[in-house]
């Protein structure tokens, strides 16, 4: 499998970078529910994965975190971010890959969800040297992922029915009418 990065595909990357990057500071000045967002970025990481492969959607995830982290001033948060994103990644790269259709992509944004949620929460037990305590916060950070996995879910959905399969056809096709 050869992987090419052509002028194209790098200019798709990067307006679902910034479309991430735009959502995450947006989110990031309203928290309706203490230490929670819904993490709409992951919208555009997902759509990477769908679109092109999980090779994009490492790279939209690594690039969205590292300059939301730049953006927000919170550097503290990329250790937790980063690693989380690249964990969800993964999960929902095998799961898009292995088991779609039989979940559906809501699906795989909730679980994609609790994974990045327990991962933050597991990454900040290591950092702190804190004991491991799987109650009442882990299920709580585990229902805001449902929710928030869901919202997502449905949003992306809401983008692939919405918008025409001829402008994506344009997006991920060249000028010799090859998929990129």
């Amino acid at each position: 499998m050869k992987i090419r990065f052509n002028a194209k595909k790098i200019a798709v990357l990067a307006i679902l970078v910034a479309f991430g990057l735009i959502s995450f500071i947006f989110e990031s000045l309203f928290e309706p529910v203490p230490g929670a967002k819904l993490g709409l970025s992951n919208i555009f990481s997902l759509a990477a994965l769908i679109m092109y492969s999980p090779l994009e959607a490492f790279t939209v995830v690594a690039l969205r975190t590292l300059l939301g982290s730049v953006f927000a001033g919170n550097f503290s948060a990329l250790m937790y971010s980063f690693t989380a994103g690249m964990v969800s990644c993964a999960a929902s790269s095998l799961l898009v890959y292995f088991v779609y259709p039989k979940i559906s992509f809501t699906a795989v944004s909730i679980i994609s969800a609790v994974l990045h949620n327990l991962t933050q929460y597991l990454v900040f037990v290591l950092l702190s040297g804190a004991k491991i305590t799987f109650g009442f916060l882990a299920l709580y950070l585990v229902l805001l992922a449902v929710v928030s996995g869901a919202v997502v879910g449905g949003a992306l959905i809401l983008v692939f029915r919405g918008v025409p399969k001829s402008s994506f056809d344009k997006l991920l096709t060249n000028s010799k009418g090859e998929t990129i």
